[in-house]
């Protein structure tokens, strides 16, 4: 087995248990970094796919501007009230 093949497989079951751990968590903030994470795997198999071009597009969308707005949502909720930033 190739290295790279190696690689994409470890990515793929990191894929999967980031997006297992977004649904179990508690926390909202860490919620937001599981996620920005996923987007951060998924730029990376873009990247072994040979789709630079969606792979930019991932990092940028994905875990910058989305990530961005997550974490400014959080602190818009913890100025209404929450003071641990979970939403019951």
């Amino acid at each position: 087995m190739e290295l790279v093949e190696l690689c994409r497989i470890l990515l793929l079951l990191l894929l999967i248990a980031c997006a297992v751990s977004v649904n179990l968590t508690k926390s909202l903030l860490h919620a937001v970094i599981v996620f920005m994470s996923y987007s951060t795997v998924m730029c990376l198999l873009w990247i072994l796919m040979e789709s630079p071009d969606l792979a930019i597009t991932e990092a940028a969308v994905g875990a910058g501007i989305s990530g961005l707005l997550f974490l400014l949502t959080l602190k818009k909720i913890k100025q209404l009230g929450g003071k641990d930033g979970n939403v019951q």
